[in-house]
């Protein structure tokens, strides 16, 4: 399964100027926090937890929010997530990847996620 989000850098910008840290605490965990210093890396985080969530078929909502979904980096700067175990069992999730990048004033995001029941559907 295959999602895809863009979002607007300025409009992150905007979110966080508003808002402060609690517009970060409405999408991001505290360790998600910690490394999202600019507003690029935490728009590429909005637009990976929306691309995940696309690519499970219900958007962020009522079976998939922000928090159901962790961006981490490893020691090369390559972002990952961590889905909750409500979404690996709900949805029998295998393997999930991304990848961010941001130019021209924009995110995007693109997720791959492997289910157990996913040779099933083809």
């Amino acid at each position: 399964m295959l999602g895809v989000d863009i979002v607007s850098i300025g409009r992150i910008e905007a979110f966080y100027k508003k808002y402060g840290q609690n517009a970060l605490k409405r999408y991001l965990h505290p360790q998600e926090i910690a490394i999202a210093k600019s507003d690029a890396t935490r728009a590429g985080f909005w637009a990976a937890k929306e691309a995940v969530a696309k690519a499970l078929g219900c958007g962020i909502g009522q079976v998939c929010s922000f928090h159901d979904i962790t961006i981490f980096k490893d020691k090369k700067g390559a972002p990952h997530c961590k889905l909750s175990s409500k979404l690996i069992e709900e949805f029998c999730i295998k393997e999930c990847a991304i990848s961010i990048s941001h130019d021209g004033g924009f995110a995007i995001a693109v997720a791959a996620i492997t289910t157990s029941s996913s040779t099933d559907k083809l």
